[in-house]
């Protein structure tokens, strides 16, 4: 494992640091109307929501000639596309038609694979595995989702699907040869050759996941730092960075968040929207278990000292002002990510003790360990919110060993009541390690700061 040298400092002077557009991780998506449809479509972008509104006609999706609107992006290699979509207004046709879309070519006839939600909840993948032939289609139990994806890897196309906030569930895989620089985009098409219809796109992300070869580690990520309303589920990129970035914790003001990168730490204003270096003194090997105090003045930092053989992780608890330590914990294997409830009564923190890594809390003193989460997700991270109301956690696949916090995932963010509640998925990303290590909830609990990571 590896061995840290915590630090409690006071946040020193700052140094400036170079500031990259957020809106540069858009892909520059044009849009087209298909088919020749006898209305023509549009789209528009809030930049302050960073959504898209689509408005498209066109007879159908279908058979061996389609009629839509499509906002889209040429892209080669592998991706993942996502977003949160719904229908503006009650419509005309049930059978009106929005989603995500792959596809070789803007002819009517191409070949393509889409993940499609009908106006009458109908949902499915549709897919045209040659020019001008008929389309056939894989329908999904799940009627209405609100979030839907569509990952190309290698000639491999997947769509997956998620509703009332609930981890996404895959509809059909299947291989199409789409050609090696295709487009990829949204699309909403109307059923009605006289009727436009409008459908909203917010959280629409195209990301590029690492090769089964690359190691995070060795060949780290760019950055993309998000804040996530957590009442709504809307995301907005606040800053990209070719640098990799982690773990943003948020100030007790509310006025920056403080993250990790290179072994540096970084103030972001969150008003002038931009990074400055601040002075750690002799520890520039800084990771991502850096915090601050309750009362916001002073940073406790993690500095890498050297790395062993490793063993069991055990959490302790030290005086501020230093002194003797105290063990809580002897369980076997890994305890990790501990941190205290707002009121003091719990410290919170996630253990592989049952086999998977699940979400525990036990008395300051270490004594009443309970489990809180108790699925087959391997959750990471547990931080209250400052009203001591919820939890927001980092969850990976069961595939993913119990052990193991890696870069390159496809993982969610999930909350839950304190009280042990139903949990509810409040983002999926392609992140990780470095997402969500710390205390990242602004003071009004109404949001959350996190990274996700695109190749």
């Amino acid at each position: 494992m590896k061995h840290f040298t915590p630090y409690f400092i006071l946040v020193a002077f700052l140094v400036s640091f170079q500031f990259l557009n957020a809106q540069n991780m858009n892909y520059e998506f044009s849009g087209i109307s298909v088919g020749n449809p006898v209305k023509d479509g549009s789209t528009s972008y809030s930049r302050e929501e960073q959504t898209y509104t689509l408005k498209g006609a066109g007879e159908n999706i279908w058979f061996e000639n389609d009629q839509f609107w499509f906002e889209c992006t040429k892209i080669t290699g592998d991706f993942i596309l996502s977003a949160t979509i719904n229908f503006v207004g009650k419509g005309v046709n049930a059978h009106r038609k929005i989603g995500l879309m792959a596809r070789s070519n803007t002819q009517a006839n191409s070949a393509y694979v889409d993940v499609c939600v009908h106006g009458d909840g109908l949902t499915g993948m549709q897919f045209r595995e040659k020019t001008g032939e008929n389309t056939a289609e894989f329908k999904s139990n799940i009627t209405a989702p609100e979030y839907v994806q569509i990952e190309r890897k290698g000639d491999t196309y997947i769509v997956r699907v998620s509703k009332d906030n609930q981890p996404m569930v895959t509809v059909a895989e299947k291989k199409f040869d789409l050609g090696k620089e295709i487009l990829a985009g949204m699309f909403v098409c109307s059923h009605d050759a006289d009727v436009i219809e409008t459908a909203n796109f917010c959280n629409v992300r195209i990301e590029v996941p690492a090769g089964e070869e690359v190691d995070g580690y060795q060949t780290q990520s760019a950055s993309r730092l998000e804040i996530l309303d957590v009442e709504t589920g809307l995301r907005k990129v606040i800053y990209e960075t070719d640098e990799h970035i982690e773990a943003p914790n948020w100030s007790r003001d509310g006025k920056f968040l403080i993250y990790n990168s290179t072994g540096r730490l970084y103030k972001f204003d969150l008003e002038e929207m931009q990074p400055e270096e601040i002075n750690t003194g002799f520890a520039q090997s800084n990771n991502n278990d850096h915090g601050i105090s309750f009362d916001g003045k002073t940073l406790a930092i993690s500095n890498f000292v050297e790395e062993d053989g490793g063993g069991n992780s055990i959490i302790f608890t030290v005086p501020i002002e230093g002194g003797k330590e105290i063990r809580l914990t002897s369980a076997e294997g890994l305890d990790d990510g501990p941190e205290y409830s707002p009121d003091g009564e719990y410290i919170y923190f996630n253990s592989t003790r049952t086999g998977t890594m699940q979400i525990w809390r036990m008395k300051p003193d270490g004594s009443n360990q309970e489990q809180v989460t108790f699925d087959n997700y391997q959750n990471w991270f547990a931080h209250p919110s400052p009203d001591g109301k919820q939890l927001i956690m980092i969850s990976y696949p069961p595939t993913v060993p119990a052990g193991s916090h890696p870069h390159n995932k496809r993982v969610m963010l999930r909350t839950m009541p304190v009280n042990g509640s139903e949990i509810k998925v409040a983002a999926f990303l392609y992140g990780g390690q470095g997402t969500i290590n710390v205390p990242s909830w602004s003071p009004d609990s109404k949001k959350v700061a996190f990274v996700s990571f695109t190749y």
